[in-house]
């Protein structure tokens, strides 16, 4: 039996996210089904981290035990035959030791949030990022963000169905830059609860609107509260970028 890690980049906008889902597709059943293709095999795939409905990922990394002798360059040009046509790739594929884990062995994981602030709609870019036609300040917000880095408890900012036993996480950043159109915030941390960016980037959107200030954000963090909450982003405007190996 081989371990191999899988770096996958997929377009979240089909899928009811990246785990198996008993109402609809998912980036994990495409990823088994196309291994089973290749191998004949029945294989769980496991991952570094979860993404919920229309959430991206440039370099999701999960792994699958395959007892069928074959190269790894060999398993991943095959796997991208059989995955046709979902929007998943996997651009990189390599052996690891028995005790390597997809998810456990993870130290970091990095996500970036796009927004499209125009006032033009999108096209290109519809599904893949948060469409803001009114101007935001993101000097303001990423002034307003500092006060979520560090360890803190994220109550606030964690969806009502997260099933993190301990709200306590430590955001090691969370920066906000203006590129031309788009505002982006990037985050990165040990883990995230479910929702946290999403909850993070969307009370950060009122700051940039004006609508809140940055002590309000501080306040919304102390509350431990998810009635505090100012805004949950949508989904299609997230990315996980990477994940992070000793």
């Amino acid at each position: 039996m081989t371990r191999f890690a899988l770096t996958i980049e997929f377009d979240g906008g089909p899928f009811m996210g990246l785990q198996r889902q008993d109402h609809g597709p998912s980036v994990q059943q495409s990823v088994e089904e196309a291994v089973f293709k290749v191998t004949g095999e029945e294989v769980r795939m496991h991952s570094a981290g979860r993404t919920d409905s229309g959430v991206h990922a440039l370099g999701m990394v999960s792994h699958v035990d395959i007892a069928k002798d074959i190269d790894p360059f060999r398993l991943s040009e095959a796997l991208n035959h059989h995955l046709k046509p979902d929007p998943i790739a996997v651009i990189d594929c390599e052996v690891k030791p028995d005790d390597w884990h997809a998810r456990f062995s993870c130290i970091g994981r990095r996500y970036e949030y796009r927004i499209a602030n125009r006032r033009a709609p999108l096209t290109i870019e519809r599904g893949r990022a948060w469409h803001v036609p009114r101007p935001l300040d993101a000097e303001a917000m990423h002034e307003a963000a500092q006060h979520l880095v560090g360890c803190h408890d994220f109550t606030t900012f964690r969806s009502a169905h997260c099933q993190a036993k301990d709200p306590v996480k430590t955001l090691d950043r969370l920066d906000v830059t203006r590129e031309g159109d788009h505002v982006i915030v990037r985050a990165a941390a040990r883990s995230f609860l479910h929702h946290q960016v999403r909850s993070m980037v969307g009370t950060l959107s009122l700051v940039g609107l004006g609508q809140w200030g940055s002590n309000k954000v501080a306040m919304a963090l102390a509350a431990k509260d998810r009635d505090y909450l100012g805004l949950n982003a949508p989904p299609e405007g997230l990315y996980f970028v990477e994940a992070i190996y000793p």
